[in-house]
């Protein structure tokens, strides 16, 4: 496909019977706007100035390839199929949830498990936002259609200025922590809040955490026993562009996820112009190479962080590199390309 082919692509996300409004990419959204922000498959949709739709028949009436996401248990997702090849639409699976756990459990059940495999082998191809997700597909959908599956990564508008947050990186301070999550096991939130401990100790940097689990979340992070006046604590969800601010005020974030996720916490930040230590998803893997937690262990990573807190040369040089390697894979032009491509060589095998 001619890159002026690839400019003029765009994108119908289907997610259907989910709970998100149908949304139009037509013109960029500003942060302060009051949608749903340009991220995760809404950026799949943002990028290619597309739309986003829960309706199967607006989906369908807007003659474009389709992105149909399985989810739940994938009833809807298979019905929806159904319509769009019965109007002769290039239709695209994803799974919306991603992480290694999360598809274990979404297949524990048989039917469920009956439906992903009718859906996965019958579709015109297939998208992962993780390498992981994109093995599994490749596994299910016969060999000869192994180029009707790829893995494209969730896209960040941050070479747009409107969604810059950067802060001078002499007026940045402190660790902000990525997740949240106390309930789910491959977060290993506590570890990373012990982790985040010793760090603070070692450098005297605070520590920034949002707990959302109310009195539960505030007892626990208690028991941690911050050193006075070290522990900022965020009660509130905030919105979206409000919380990346917030994000970037912080040196580092910190994470020690390990679920093969596409990498949200990366992404955000990105956006923040700021540096993600640890975790494994998707998008640490490509942008924060040599900070995620792929190969490392916590002593390393403690090791990394120090060093990042201490030197402000070294970080401004880290945020330069890791924009660098997000605008070669996970700009909206990037990712533009690459849909455009994928859905130009699935409609040649439909």
């Amino acid at each position: 496909m001619a890159s002026s082919d690839a400019t003029e692509f765009r994108l119908s996300v289907l997610n259907p019977g989910g709970r998100d409004l149908e949304q139009y990419f037509d013109q960029p959204i500003r942060p302060d706007a009051t949608m749903h922000p340009p991220v995760n498959f809404h950026g799949f949709a943002a990028c290619t100035r597309g739309s986003v739709h829960r309706s199967t028949t607006n989906a369908i009436e807007e003659k474009r390839p389709i992105l149909l996401l399985l989810r739940g248990n994938f009833r809807a997702t298979e019905r929806a199929l159904i319509e769009c090849q019965k109007a002769k639409r290039i239709a695209a699976v994803a799974l919306k949830e991603t992480g290694l756990p999360q598809i274990a459990e979404q297949l524990r059940d048989r039917g469920r498990l009956a439906r992903f495999l009718r859906v996965v082998g019958t579709a015109d191809g297939c998208i992962a936002t993780t390498p992981e997700a994109a093995e599994i597909f490749r596994r299910i959908r016969p060999k000869r259609d192994a180029d009707t599956v790829a893995f494209i990564p969730t896209p960040y508008p941050f070479e747009e200025k409107a969604w810059d947050f950067a802060v001078p990186p002499n007026q940045q301070a402190g660790i902000f922590i990525g997740t949240r999550e106390w309930d789910v096991p491959s977060r290993n939130h506590f570890a990373t809040l012990l982790l985040a401990r010793e760090i603070c100790a070692a450098t005297d940097e605070p520590v920034t955490v949002f707990n959302l689990d109310r009195r539960k979340g505030a007892k626990l992070l208690e028991e941690l026993k911050f050193p006075p006046g070290k522990l900022r604590v965020h009660e509130k969800r905030e919105p979206y562009p409000d919380y990346v601010r917030e994000v970037a005020k912080h040196k580092i974030v910190l994470q020690l996820d390990r679920s093969r996720v596409p990498g949200q916490v990366a992404g955000d930040t990105l956006l923040a112009r700021t540096i993600c230590v640890g975790g494994d998803g998707a998008i640490e893997r490509i942008a924060f190479a040599n900070f995620c937690g792929e190969g490392r262990t916590t002593v390393q990573l403690k090791t990394i962080a120090i060093e990042l807190l201490r030197n402000t040369a070294t970080r401004v040089t880290t945020i330069v590199e890791s924009q660098w390697r997000a605008a070669e894979r996970l700009s909206f032009q990037a990712v533009q390309k690459q849909l455009a491509i994928f859905f130009s060589r699935i409609a040649e095998h439909a």
